[in-house]
């Protein structure tokens, strides 16, 4: 591990980091997050519209964007930079995503008009117990202290879902898609405010881990923002999997280092070489709403993201949100939100598992009953699922312990084609655990900890579905989007991090530029509304001239019932949108990313 204190960037970091460095987040990260948000908030830069006619990649970081523009610039398709990038992403993003995690990915097919998904979501080991999450006294086990162990890491699926999407969609070689991030973790980038910043924060966690202490900090400290950081373990592990393919990862010295860590962790985890070796990304059927003369597709099961989005959209349509003052804008929104996250935490999980009814919860009919609960004048409150065509009598999905230590990228090629992937290692820096030069996720705690109903439900001691399983992928909010236009060309990329936030970030930005027509940096601008079926969370952006909620619309949300909070959030989404011909590109302001074009 070679560092460099305070050494001049390289010369296309340098001008970025700058940049980045006058932001000061360190503190603001370091102190207390808000509940569920691990990663912290780092306040807000000023990012402008991104412009470009032929080729565009928006993502977390702008080293990473580099990344995936050379492949552009190589030739490479869609998919071949989404991969690039993403794992550029797991040098420089380490906290949020990488090859010890998992995610979704949707690519369109420019010649064909068509939406293809993708899950690389993380398993459960074969040898899991469902009480994992419980302790002696059988109630569940504290969070930080269920994610901060072996238990916690599921089967990694992020190299099996570049595999099978790059097997379907790709153009370069395989070994090429690796060389962007092998040079940066080589070489090393520059430390940003952020990244030291979520360092301190989960100090206390990661000085537990030995290879996370010995690569990302110094005599106990974090190293500083400024410090060059090269990561040459990481760089070996990368060029193993770039020349040995797939089985490089899934076999071998790789594999037997990702299971000694969790067997080494002080709550050792179930995971075998044998659960490694038996992992496959599977291809899924997206979930597709038909909008006006927009098509939107998304994630469908074991992610709610897809699902719940959709949902929104579909029972906002009638409303015509776009024509309506701004609390009223926020009242439906948030009610459509209380609807159908009941249906999420009610009917969603592995349908490999149990079975989750996709097509009802779409169901015109279905929805047009569901929209009947939707007053003007006065809040659901609380949202009760509701029946849908196709439902099983089955027990409730339960919730997991979601959160959003999550990356998005979208990226558009020359031929038209386009990918929105979200990837993830789940809590800040995942389990905290490292093997091979990598974190390792945590994913196995987005199960319900408890297996069964509690003693207080009328359903007492039935199982539930969301429940911890052998060979189980763990629901998901992740909501990668992709819209088509009338004509089934493409239309507008999106996804964000956040955990259960996902969902109302996509969605409310979904309607700013469907709906309201807004330019894809001004939707991801402006703050976010979020109402997962109880308290109406509104993000507070101080200071900002137009960016702040008017006491109108407080006092008209809490006269019609809502439980209102204006509070701090963080999410990180990055867009593409085609629009009379051009691309234009937005990226989350509340994090470093940027969007770069051609």
């Amino acid at each position: 591990m070679k560092t460099t204190p305070k050494t001049t960037p390289p010369p296309r970091a340098r001008s970025w980091f700058w940049l980045v460095a006058a932001i000061t987040v360190a503190a603001s990260v370091a102190s207390a997050a808000p509940p569920g948000q691990p990663e912290g908030s780092t306040g807000r830069r000023v990012v402008p519209p991104s412009r470009a006619t032929a080729v565009m990649v928006s993502a977390a970081h702008p080293l990473a964007v580099d990344a995936g523009l050379a492949i552009l610039d190589a030739g490479g398709s869609a998919v071949d930079a989404a991969i690039a990038t993403a794992l550029a992403l797991n040098v420089v993003e380490p906290q949020s995503a990488g090859i010890g995690g998992g995610g979704f990915l949707l690519a369109y097919d420019a010649k064909s008009k068509r939406v293809r998904s993708y899950d690389g979501r993380e398993t459960a080991p074969s040898a899991v117990a469902p009480d994992v999450f419980l302790a002696q006294d059988r109630t569940p086990l504290p969070f930080m202290t269920a994610v901060a162990s072996g238990r916690s890491v599921g089967v990694p699926g992020a190299i099996r879902l570049f595999e099978l999407a790059h097997r379907q969609h790709g153009k370069l070689p395989w070994r090429a898609l690796f060389e962007p991030a092998i040079r940066l973790a080589r070489d090393g980038f520059v430390i940003t405010p952020r990244l030291h910043g979520l360092l301190l924060m989960m100090s206390p966690y990661l000085l537990g881990s030995a290879g996370a202490t010995s690569v990302f900090f110094d005599a106990g400290a974090p190293r500083a923002a400024g410090t060059l950081l090269t990561q040459p373990e990481l760089a070996r592990t990368l060029t193993l999997i770039a020349d040995g393919g797939p089985s490089a990862f899934y076999e071998g010295p790789i594999a037997l280092a990702v299971v000694a860590a969790t067997r080494m962790s002080p709550a050792p985890g179930a995971l075998t070489t044998a659960d490694l070796e038996g992992y496959r990304a599977l291809e899924r059927d997206p979930v597709c709403l038909r909008r006006r003369k927009d098509t939107v597709c998304g994630m469908g099961p074991p992610s709610s993201g897809g699902l719940a989005v959709l949902q929104i959209l579909a029972l906002l349509e009638p409303f015509s949100l776009a024509k309506r003052p701004e609390a009223e804008r926020v009242h439906l929104f948030a009610e459509a939100s209380r609807l159908a996250f009941a249906d999420r935490d009610r009917w969603v999980a592995d349908p490999d598992h149990v079975r989750v009814p996709t097509r009802g919860l779409l169901e015109p009919g279905y929805l047009k009953s569901r929209r009947k609960l939707i007053s003007e004048a006065t809040s659901l409150g609380t949202a009760l699922p509701g029946t849908p065509p196709g439902a099983p009598r089955s027990p409730r999905a339960g919730r997991g312990g979601e959160r959003p230590s999550t990356t998005h990228l979208a990226v558009v090629d020359a031929s038209g084609n386009a990918v929105s992937m979200t990837a993830s290692i789940e809590n800040a820096f995942g389990s905290t655990l490292m093997a091979a030069g990598f974190f390792l996720n945590n994913q196995l705690t987005d199960f319900s900890f408890d297996p069964v109903e509690g003693a207080t439900s009328p359903r007492a001691g039935a199982p539930i579905a969301n429940a911890v399983a052998p060979g189980k992928r763990p629901r998901s909010s992740m909501a990668p989007i992709i819209a088509l236009d009338a004509k089934r060309g493409f239309r507008f990329a999106i996804g964000s991090a956040g955990g259960p936030r996902i969902i109302d970030f996509v969605a409310w930005s979904l309607v700013g530029v469907l709906d309201e027509g807004l330019d894809p940096q001004a939707a991801l601008n402006r703050p976010h509304v979020i109402n997962r079926n109880g308290v109406t969370e509104l993000e507070s952006v101080p200071g900002e001239a137009g960016m702040v909620w008017q006491n109108a619309t407080l006092d008209y949300l809490r006269e019609r019932g809502h439980e209102v909070t204006v509070t701090d959030v963080n999410s990180g989404m990055h867009a593409i949108e085609r629009r009379d011909g051009t691309l234009r590109g937005g990226a989350d302001p509340r994090r470093e990313g940027v969007a770069r074009g051609r």
